[in-house]
């Protein structure tokens, strides 16, 4: 199969579910020009996806915008260095139940089933691919260049969307449902340390989130910072774009073994999460908390077979200090130095750090505001995290606040406390997608529920026209004379 065959596959999968109905939601006028129903933030795999399943629920008058190129959006052509996902190749995501928009039909069409059987994990250049041939292929609406800059609510059940960039059509959206699709950092903000960020000028050091200049750190020493699997994507990325020695530093005396995705992925807990009480997700992501996702073996293998690869364990950073010759790093191991720096320590999740939320922040329900932890599981980084409906919708932490928030959906990674592994993860897509779209889905047409319930009570339209005595033709003959 080609992948042109695999494209009309896929259109008469859908035809024969009868995709691209009537839409039912009616339309919203307004002074300020044409109001969408849903505007989903993130082009990514989250977005498109959620796209995908708003168009089947014939919900259609959609926009997804996005603030990368076309083509760039997510982490997977920017920031992302693993060579593979980590994500096992069998599990299945933003197909939503379609088998021929699969990454395994989208593979075979091009190397065939034999070349599926040889594939270990997703390349993750190929992840991309498939994303950008998805959304091609289902003719999702999506603008991209165009960045959320504020969310106003605008009353009337419509929020204003302020945005900015070479692809935006206006300089404002209006739109009755907001979908933040907005990826890992989507909720608050890549962390770095203050004894890094207080003390050391932006030119010695990033995140692994940013854009980073590889060929001019070509024969340099770096040091990079974190346990997680970030933390070695970049040493192997480092060293093989020419760099001379990458020292991975771990606070820990042991590097993490177990990844505890792999246990939910079997064992129900990422399709039942929902259903738990209050205490037992609290719990349960408490206890996820305690554990960075440990490198894959082959990751690992990769980095530590460089001769410029250097690990050291139970060595937290105690200092670092500008100089002359690049940054000093002071461990409990002694004193390191080097030319760059590299910061693998994850992410905040919290709405105050989002600038598009500055307006309706102080009404979102975090979980502190909803649940009292027991001391042993409590942690301050999760009770920061907003408390969501199952649906994926803001709370408020009052009356006033469930009013101004009313139509706004996060569908990043600060869904995981009240939704469990969901946005953001590969995982959870094929589990979280539906749900996000039934909450949609299920808002809008309480919104309007008077008026569809009156259409209802007022239909009158015959569907059946027969008579009784069924008339002869001799018999209508006869009427006419």
């Amino acid at each position: 199969m080609s992948l042109e065959a695999l494209n009309e596959r896929v259109k008469t999968d859908l035809s024969y579910l009868a995709f691209g109905g009537a839409a039912w939601v009616q339309p919203k006028a307004h002074s300020e020009g044409h109001v969408y129903d849903v505007v989903i933030v993130g082009g990514g795999q989250s977005g498109l996806a959620a796209a995908f399943g708003l168009l089947r629920e014939r919900v259609t008058n959609i926009l997804v915008i996005d603030e990368n190129a076309e083509g760039l959006e997510g982490p997977w052509e920017t920031y992302a260095r693993m060579v593979t996902l980590r994500t096992p190749k069998h599990l299945t995501s933003i197909d939503l139940g379609i088998p021929s928009l699969t990454f395994r039909s989208w593979w075979e069409a091009q190397f065939g089933p034999q070349g599926w059987e040889e594939v270990v994990k997703i390349p993750r250049g190929d992840w991309m691919d498939y994303l950008r041939w998805y959304r091609q292929v289902l003719d999702l609406p999506v603008i991209n260049e165009v960045k959320l800059k504020l969310i106003e609510p605008a009353g009337g059940g419509i929020h204003r969307l302020h945005i900015q960039g070479a692809g935006a059509p206006s300089e404002h959206l209006l739109t009755r449902k907001v979908v933040l699709a907005t990826g890992i950092q989507g909720g608050g903000e890549w962390h770095v340390p203050p004894i890094i960020a207080d003390k050391l000028p932006g030119h010695l050091y990033a995140h692994t989130s940013q854009m980073i200049d590889f060929e001019n750190l070509q024969g340099k020493k770096i040091g990079i910072l974190g346990g997680g699997a970030s933390a070695f994507d970049n040493a192997n990325f480092a060293l093989s774009q020419g760099v001379a020695e990458a020292h991975v530093f771990v606070r820990r005396e042991k590097l993490p073994s177990v990844n505890p995705i792999r246990q939910m992925e079997s064992s129900g807990m990422i399709e039942r999460f929902h259903v738990l009480t209050d205490a037992e997700k609290y719990a349960a992501i408490s206890h996820f908390f305690k554990f960075n996702q440990p490198p894959t073996n082959d990751t690992f293998e990769r980095a530590a077979s460089w001769p410029g690869f250097q690990l050291h364990l139970g060595a937290p950073w105690l200092d670092v200090e500008a100089t002359g010759e690049g940054v000093a790093v002071t461990t409990p191991q002694g004193r390191f130095t080097f030319d760059y720096l590299i910061v693998s320590t994850g992410l905040l999740s919290d709405p105050s750090l989002r600038p598009e939320l500055r307006l309706i922040e102080s009404h979102i329900a975090r979980w502190s505001d909803v649940y009292d932890a027991p001391e042993e599981v409590a942690n301050p980084l999760l009770d920061a995290h907003p408390y969501l409906s199952p649906g994926f919708a803001l709370t408020g932490r009052d009356e006033e606040g469930e009013s101004l928030l009313h139509g706004l959906f996060v569908f990043n990674y600060s869904a995981l406390a009240s939704c469990g592994l969901s946005a953001s993860a590969i995982s959870g897509t094929k589990n979280a997608v539906p749900k996000l779209v039934s909450g949609v889905a299920d808002q809008l047409f309480l919104d309007d529920r008077e008026d569809i319930l009156q259409a209802f009570i007022d239909y009158n339209e015959a569907e059946f026209v027969g008579e009784w005595p069924i008339q002869t033709a001799d018999d209508k003959l006869e009427q006419k004379i």
